[in-house]
């Protein structure tokens, strides 16, 4: 029993260490992951963070852009900003290997 468990801790760490520039460039580019490491759990978890931004980002400016002057003031730039430090926060738990979803919009699956 505790033979087959560190097996399976020292896969999950041979999958981090073997695919964590492709976790981080998911922040940046969402599919490369779903190109790249299907098989890999740790660069899909941050496929799906990518895309659940990516997803955030387009929603904020459609809205950001339809209502006139408190959209165009407010709403877009405030928003495009958190999703700048969102990415940045997804960048930064990419490249510590860990798995933690991002603020309010983190909890969310679409990839599996």
């Amino acid at each position: 029993m505790i033979i087959e468990r560190v097996i399976i801790i020292d896969a999950e760490k041979a999958d981090i260490e073997k695919n964590r520039g492709i976790a981080i460039v998911a922040y940046i580019i969402f599919f490369v992951p779903l190109l790249a490491a299907r098989d890999s759990k740790f660069a899909m978890y941050h496929a799906n963070q990518g895309l659940l931004l990516f997803l955030a980002a387009v929603a904020i400016n459609i809205v950001g852009a339809i209502i006139p002057i408190l959209g165009w003031l407010i709403i877009s730039p405030l928003g495009n900003l958190a999703v700048l430090v969102f990415a940045i926060i997804g960048i930064m738990n990419a490249a510590k290997g860990e798995q933690k979803p991002l603020p309010f919009i983190g909890g969310f699956q679409i990839l599996k």
